[in-house]
């Protein structure tokens, strides 16, 4: 691994890490949904540090180049990634759309609720004035 790709990768790592720990702090993003940021932050510092981790990960896949691997292994988790945050997507339009049609349905019944009403008032009021 050339020493220009272990500077961008440590310098990367530590300025996603810094923003990370900064948005948790202004309370704008969730402890847990952090915390992939910070690992992976941490694991491509530590690729950095000890150039030989990848070097021998990549023999063991049989990748030709350790900078294959790492882009390879960054590829890969970000797709995990992508793949998680497609299944609380989907989870949450779900929420959405049964919360909307819950919002309808009560509608739906306060008016129904509201017109029995108008209309019960009205029967009885007409009664009134006939006798």
């Amino acid at each position: 691994m050339t020493p220009i790709l272990r500077i961008v990768l440590i310098a990367a790592s530590v300025c996603t890490m810094g923003y990370m720990l900064r948005k948790i702090r202004q309370s704008k993003v969730k402890i847990e949904y952090s915390i992939y940021w910070i690992v992976f932050s941490c694991i491509l510092i530590v690729f950095s540090v000890f150039p030989q981790i990848p070097s021998v990960l990549s023999k063991i896949l049989g990748i030709q180049t350790p900078v294959n691997f790492i882009y390879l292994f960054i590829i890969f988790i970000l797709l995990i990634k992508l793949f998680y945050n497609s299944l609380l997507l989907s989870k949450l339009e779900e929420k959405i759309t049964n919360l909307a049609q819950r919002v309808a349905v009560e509608e739906t019944i306060e008016k129904e609720k509201a017109e029995y009403k108008e209309n019960e008032y009205k029967e009885t009021g007409r009664e009134d004035n006939a006798k």
